[in-house]
């Protein structure tokens, strides 16, 4: 590990993590092709994926808030419900309930909630699948195609006009699903819950909120998967640290410019180029896997 190297690692994830082209493709291509390795197994990785997250939280901090005000009021309203119910079945007198999805910003919450159940359980399941898939070419290569299909599509479909109130929460699971076989490399988190989004009907900017502050529970849950198990391999070093703080801090740079920027280009339709940069990328990832002689 040296300073050029954390800086283009950090750099790359910035990039790739909220742009939808594969953070874990481009990871898994660097390493393969440029032997680029960030050499500080775990820890590393962590304190580059906490510099992304602190990019979202910074850039939708205000409906980060809102989002919590109003699971903390949703969680009131569901106990005075119950205090109600049980009031009902001990005297059978009438008794008036709460409406719990009232707002948008309440049914967003319950969107994020519903999705992140099939986004964890899908993850957990083909962890170790894409892990091994990571490290062959030819299956990032692969992934970041398909990705480049499902843009050039989503693309060219006509825009959805769904505010939250709108979406039923089966689309939110749907979307869910989506953002779980995103595990897989090449295979784009952020192009797999947009599209999804799109192609239900949500409003391009609600499709991108969506995206990005469902992304939170579960990079969240990825750090707390790999700090269990950052430094039992016996790769912490001060030295490390200080590289992966100064990979994080980077990542966390240019992710904050990219969260801003996908805002602007959806809503202008311009996923088809992030579709091109796929196809070329995913071939040279391909070609690449042949030319070593893995095949």
């Amino acid at each position: 590990m040296n300073f050029w190297k954390a800086i283009f690692l950090g750099v790359l994830q910035g990039l790739t993590e909220f742009f939808p082209v594969s953070s874990s493709g481009h990871l898994a291509i660097a390493e393969q092709l440029l032997k680029i390795t960030a050499d500080g197994g775990l820890l590393f990785d962590v304190l580059l994926h906490a510099g992304t997250l602190a990019a979202v939280i910074v850039a939708f901090r205000r409906d980060i808030l809102r989002l919590i005000v109003e699971t903390v009021r949703i969680v009131k309203d569901l106990f005075f419900n119950l205090r109600q119910l049980f009031h009902f079945l001990k005297t059978q007198e009438e008794a008036s309930y709460r409406r719990i999805l009232t707002g948008n910003y309440r049914k967003l919450a319950v969107m994020i909630m519903t999705a992140t159940v099939p986004t964890a359980i899908i993850g957990a399941l083909l962890q170790k699948a894409a892990t091994a898939a990571s490290l062959k070419l030819i299956y990032p290569g692969m992934g970041l195609l398909i990705t480049g299909i499902i843009l050039l599509v989503v693309d060219r479909t006509d825009s959805g006009n769904k505010v939250p109130k709108d979406v039923p929460l089966w689309q939110a699971f749907l979307i869910g699903i989506c953002q779980g076989l995103a595990v897989f490399p090449g295979v784009s988190r952020s192009g797999a819950t947009i599209c999804s989004g799109l192609l239900c009907g949500l409003s391009r900017r609600l499709a991108v909120r969506f995206s990005f502050l469902l992304s939170i529970p579960a990079v969240i849950g990825a750090l707390i998967f790999e700090l269990a198990s950052a430094g039992s391999d016996g790769s912490f070093t001060w030295g490390i640290f200080g590289y992966g703080l100064m990979g994080g801090i980077m990542a966390g740079a240019v992710g904050y410019f990219c969260v801003k920027k996908m805002l602007v280009l959806v809503q202008k339709k311009k996923l088809r180029y992030f579709a091109y940069y796929c196809f070329a990328i995913g071939v040279i990832a391909m070609v690449g896997y042949f030319a070593l002689g893995e095949a």
